[in-house]
């Protein structure tokens, strides 16, 4: 049987979540990079005996919580979703373990089976946001695409995007009639050709 990906993809509200970051290294610091690129109001915390000078501005500019200390399983207390990349495995495993005793989700960097979410590619755009995911399988393969899709997709589109809700909100009747002048207006964008493919 051929494989696929059977992630569930979601958009999380990080500015209402508490986020975990265990680990002061090169691998926390990308973490924490990507995931303060993408929810630059995330509330994020960081716990490790050291971090990094390039660690410490990103916290600055981010107001990301610095805790320099081992890892204590005191520090799970409030959190939602925790990620793991130190460079130690048994910290790492220990992080894993503890947090599904706790029921919260848990990522730990680099390894797969121990990852209750990944943290793929993603590209903005205004309100326009795409992640890309390869199931855990290859992470240069989700950066290329990132890359290929942040050249593709015009920064214009987020005016679109407000335009098209401007116009739904004026609209008038129930959801099936509002469905239905959103198809009309928005027919041009991706040719009528395709509307009539799916209807013969």
């Amino acid at each position: 049987m051929k494989e696929r990906n059977n992630l569930y993809p979601v958009f999380l509200k990080t500015n209402t979540l508490k986020i975990l970051i265990v680990g002061g290294g090169n691998v926390a610091e990308e973490k924490l990079h990507f995931l303060t690129k993408s929810s630059p109001d995330a509330v994020v915390t960081m716990v490790a005996p050291f971090f990094r000078d390039g660690t410490r501005e990103l916290a600055l500019e981010f107001n990301v919580e610095l805790i320099e200390d081992v890892y204590q399983t005191c520090y799970l207390q409030g959190k939602h979703l925790v990620i793991a990349a130190t460079d130690q495995p048994e910290v790492n495993f220990r992080v894993y373990r503890e947090c599904r005793e706790r029921d919260k989700l848990v990522n730990v960097a680099d390894n797969p089976p121990y990852c209750d979410f990944y943290m793929g590619g993603i590209v903005t755009k205004g309100n326009v946001k795409v992640a890309i995911s390869t199931n855990g399988t290859s992470p240069t393969t989700a950066k290329r695409l990132r890359q290929f899709f942040e050249e593709v997709i015009p920064e214009e589109i987020d005016q679109m995007v407000l335009n098209l809700n401007a116009y739904r909100k004026k609209l008038k009747g129930d959801f099936e009639y509002k469905v239905k002048e959103m198809n009309k207006v928005t027919r041009s964008l991706v040719g009528d050709e395709i509307f009539q493919d799916k209807q013969n």
